[in-house]
């Protein structure tokens, strides 16, 4: 409300500056003081998002009308199965949409009756009865249940294969992070010719008898762009200030982006120089080169339990070349919680002790200190590896003799917190130093880091990495390995933000309870834990209700931990201490008092503890009632709310940067100006700039072009329903390059919504050829009766020969004030036709040239 009342003053006071607006007449929107007091001389119904009372409104009743939003369904049996028996045992009406088709929707309840779940198919709306699962035609953006009305509605949905892998394009890593499905009506977008606008939306558009979408710009002073969904690789999210109201809208047509884009590139060069010395210090720096894998290598890696995801292998094989490198190795490893991080940087571990030399693991909390203790002590069972552990668990004596034994080379691997950065931590002959949860360590702590290993290999875990680590790794500084691929049998955590309601939670507890799963309860003060267990314990006594927190000694941690692994405790009322690294499988439901109060990656690390099985996890993150949350505390339980599928852990990292502002890589010089452009378009211009101090030529930057033929290239709502995944393929669609990427983006719309109808084949063509002519220097492409006119940024004969030879008889040069190249169509073809005979013609001679 705040941003959009500043804009809209904003705007005011420009036309008024100009004279087309009188100022008598500029009041558009009443202030908030004054809306809330009509408001009381009303009747209204006021709909929230979350259940809270109104602070500036009196209500004469709240009314919680209690709905839980439930995910897609994927298609798996198994899981409907799972539900619907849950939903069965609560006598609740169940509604099923099985998709647009109305055999799917038949199949469905034939397959649920043979299962033994009684269903039938319904080809209308009718009375609904918990007798009997009812299966309809239709769909839903996500499914609903409830349980006051005791009704639940399950959507199908069409996810993406997971047996087919795509290419996978190493650029932008930012921009594949944060998609514009994401972006909703007001939020700020930078566009790469035109500068920051807000978005207004898809609009289609009737030109010269055909449709197409557009997406819908508003920049200063009234100005409105709309640009062609074929060109929506130049359009990306803005992600700069962390406060809304600053960002400052550019005009069309004007110098000022111009002239920003300049100032920004020159001040990106100071900055890349100063990267380039920190990088090129590290690559002088003389580091010990690991051998090729050896029999124990592969020995070791036979032994793991589990079958590894793709990505996993190429990481590990990208981490194991960079030890193998004279250079010491400064290597970020990304994954999501629960995706096997820890097993890649075993693999890692275990070949720098298989050369005799030393590891150290780091990391942050004595809970994770033990637990990856015991995980790396049967992992390494059967191999003559020495492993010790330093953390508070230990006791003085122990420590000592501990830190003797790796002083003079009898420990292989230390595990240990923030006490293997102390003075008196001496290694033999370290190797390898791997650093978990790299967030959660200050600066004091990194510095001591670089201290310790000026000549070693440095491997660095995260789920979502802070701004600056982040920074550093999508520009080219650091390197970075990305873990994207969920293991299998893997559900997301279904996610519920609700006010403090002890029954929703009490039923959310006996829910998992009568799965036979386990409950973590985050209490996160000391002082009243046990008392709220008590409390719970009162409420649910058939439950064993226990407590835990990090002021407990190693005994009674110990013991705690050793009745939650064997099932003797079905609730655990605790802190944070679960937040990094615990592992218990059967734990799968997570409440969070006082959400508010944690930060956005600390969220999703709490929420990693739940979901790590086959089964469907369940997140509560709760506020207290009555309380009014601030914005950036309501962005933070929307964005856990909306970020609930595999992999989201990058786009929880871009959300916090947007919320905490994009942070730097050295200083703080440079935030203005990543401010004035937005992270997207700043990491382009510092990537420009580090590859010419490394001396490296310049990416060419493509040039834009736009194609304007007269032919259907769009997506029919009829084909894709949702805005959010139409927009998601349109910017597939654009980051065309080359032939296998069409292909690819094909056969993922083969997979998810079935076979394109002939205007998305065209959008496809469109944005392949778009790609070659722009190769070719061309930036216009129009048909003017019976031709196609290419319009060059500059005449080049040499390519006019080439056009001429290849389309013989057919080609006009003209060389006036817009020069261009005529290509006649003749009969039997249309326009489109013509434009990919000529391009693919030049190109191909092109090619044989250059072999």
């Amino acid at each position: 409300m705040r941003a959009a009342t500043w804009q809209l003053e904003e705007e005011m006071m420009a036309e008024i500056d100009e004279h087309r607006l009188c100022a008598s007449l500029c009041q558009y929107m009443e202030d908030w003081a004054h809306f809330i007091h009509r408001l009381g001389d009303s009747s209204c119904i006021i709909l929230d998002t979350f259940a809270r009372s109104e602070r500036d409104l009196p209500l004469k009743e709240l009314v919680a009308v209690t709905a839980r939003q439930l995910p897609v369904w994927s298609g798996d049996m198994t899981v409907l199965k799972e539900d619907l028996q849950d939903f069965r045992n609560r006598n609740m009406a169940v509604v099923i949409f099985a998709g647009s088709e109305e055999k799917n929707a038949k199949v469905l309840a034939e397959d649920l009756t043979k299962e033994g779940i009684p269903a039938l198919y319904s080809p209308s709306t009718t009375q609904w009865t918990s007798q009997h699962i009812t299966v309809m035609c239709g769909g839903l953006s996500a499914g609903a249940e409830f349980p006051d009305a005791g009704i639940v509605f399950i959507t199908h949905g069409r996810p993406l294969s997971k047996k087919r892998k795509y290419r996978q394009k190493s650029k932008n890593r930012g921009m594949d992070i944060h998609s514009l499905s994401e972006l909703q009506v007001g939020d700020y977008v930078v566009h790469a010719t035109h500068g920051i606008g807000l978005y207004q939306g898809v609009h289609q558009l009737n030109v010269q008898g055909l449709i197409k979408d557009y997406l819908k710009l508003q920049y200063a002073k009234g100005d409105i762009l709309y640009v062609p969904v074929t060109q929506l690789d130049l359009v990306s999210k803005y992600i700069g200030s962390s406060e809304d109201a600053t960002v400052r809208l550019h005009r069309l047509g004007g110098q000022e982006w111009q002239n920003t884009k300049s100032r920004v590139k020159s001040a990106v060069k100071d900055l890349a120089a100063n990267l380039i010395k920190l990088y090129s210090q590290r690559m002088a720096s003389k580091g010990y080169a690991f051998s090729e894998d050896l029999d124990w290598q592969y020995d070791f890696e036979r032994h793991f339990e589990y079958e590894e995801t793709e990505d996993q292998l190429r990481c590990s094989q990208e981490i194991k070349q960079d030890m193998m490198r004279p250079v010491p190795m400064d290597r970020l490893l990304c994954g999501d919680v629960g995706f096997g991080k820890t097993e890649v940087a075993l693999r890692a571990a275990f070949k720098c002790v298989s050369e005799g030399k030393q590891c150290a693991i780091l990391v942050p909390t004595t809970i994770l200190a033990l637990q990856h203790f015991q995980t790396v002590t049967k992992r390494f069972e059967g191999f003559p590896t020495r492993i010790e552990m330093l953390s508070r668990f230990c006791t003085a004596k122990q420590q000592h003799e501990t830190i003797k034994r790796l002083a003079r080379g009898e420990v292989d691997i230390i595990i240990g917190t923030h006490r293997l950065l102390s003075k008196d931590i001496q290694f033999k002959d370290l190797g390898l130093f791997i650093v978990d949860e790299e967030q959660r360590f200050g600066v004091t702590q990194k510095e001591r880091l670089k201290e310790l290993t000026p000549h070693v290999d440095v491997l660095t875990l995260s789920a979502t990495p802070i701004p600056r680590t982040l920074n550093m790794a999508l520009s080219g500084i650091r390197d970075m390995s990305i873990i994207e691929e969920a293991p299998q049998d893997r559900h997301p955590v279904q996610t519920f933000v609700l006010e403090q309601d002890n029954a929703i939670l009490c039923d959310a507890i006996r829910r998992e309870l009568r799965r036979g799963g386990q409950v973590y309860y985050l209490h996160n003060r000391t002082e009243d834990i046990e008392r709220v267990a008590a409390s719970l314990q009162l409420r649910i006594p058939e439950a064993r209700v226990g407590f835990a927190h990090g002021k407990m000694n190693e005994e009674e941690l110990s013991e705690i931990w050793r009745r939650v692994m064997e099932q003797e405790m079905d609730v655990l009322v605790c802190t944070t201490i679960i937040e990094t690294g615990v592992d218990v499988a059967n734990v799968n439901t997570l409440i969070i008092e006082n959400a508010d109060r944690f930060g956005l990656s600390q969220l999703h690390q709490l929420r990693g503890r739940v979901g790590r099985s086959s089964r469907r996890a369940f997140a509560y993150l709760t506020f207290t009632r009555g309380k009014a949350l601030s914005d950036i505390s309501t962005k933070r339980l929307e964005a856990m709310r909306e970020f609930t599928e595999f992999g989201a852990g990058f786009r929880i990292a871009m959300r916090d940067m947007e919320l905490r502002g994009a942070g730097n890589l050295l200083g703080a010089q440079q935030h203005g100006h990543m401010e004035s452009v937005g992270y997207d378009l700043y990491l382009k211009l510092l990537g420009d700039a580090v590859a010419e101090q490394k001396g490296e030529l310049p990416q060419k930057r493509e040039e834009e072009c736009l194609i304007d033929l007269p032919i259907s290239a769009h997506i029919p709502e009829s084909y894709i329903r949702e805005n959010a995944a139409r927009l998601d393929i349109y910017r597939r669609i654009a980051d065309i390059r080359t032939m296998e990427d069409s292909l690819d983006v094909y056969d993922e719309l083969i997979d998810r919504f079935g076979e394109p109808p002939q205007a998305v084949q065209g959008l496809i063509e469109v944005a392949l050829l778009r790609n070659m002519a722009a190769y070719l220097g061309i930036v216009e492409v129009h048909q003017n009766e019976k031709q196609v006119l290419l319009y060059p940024r500059t005449l080049d004969m040499e390519l006019g020969g080439k056009l001429t030879k290849a389309m013989t008889g057919r080609v006009l040069i003209s060389a006036g004030a817009k020069p261009y190249y005529a290509i006649r169509i003749v009969e039997g073809l249309t326009a489109l036709d013509t434009l990919r005979q000529a391009l693919e013609e030049v190109s191909k001679e092109m090619e044989e040239n250059k072999g």
